[in-house]
């Protein structure tokens, strides 16, 4: 690893294109990978992202913050809550998640998000 490092979304290392309804954004900086991703409105993780994931409940865990939007997202044991813009957030495995309203949500990810949304 650099000692020091910088990457920018401008141009980002990678990026995966949710079943029409956003995208996300990958850089690796110091060897750990940093998401951005983009939420259109109607976005559904279990109907844009589960096609890809091929699991019935997100099984990444996320430690994010949102830069603008709002979002819920809804875990398997039935708990349910909504962050927008400032909200720093952790989900664990097994959720599922929405955008809310008519504004794209658009949030940093640096949890366990290597795999989030990778095509085989």
């Amino acid at each position: 690893m650099k000692s020091i490092e910088r990457k920018n979304f401008d141009t980002p290392d990678e990026t995966r294109p949710f079943e029409g309804k956003g995208y996300a954004e990958m850089v690796i900086v110091a060897g750990k990978p940093v998401g951005r991703g983009t939420f259109e409105p109607g976005w559904r993780w279990s109907t844009n992202v589960k096609p890809i994931a091929k699991t019935d409940f997100c099984q990444i865990s996320h430690l994010g913050y949102i830069i603008s939007g709002r979002m819920r997202i809804m875990m398997e044991d039935g708990s349910v809550e909504e962050f927008g813009p400032g909200d720093v957030f952790g989900a664990a495995p097994g959720h599922d998640a929405e955008v809310i309203g008519n504004e794209p949500c658009v949030n940093l990810d640096f949890g366990e998000i290597e795999a989030y949304a990778k095509r085989a």
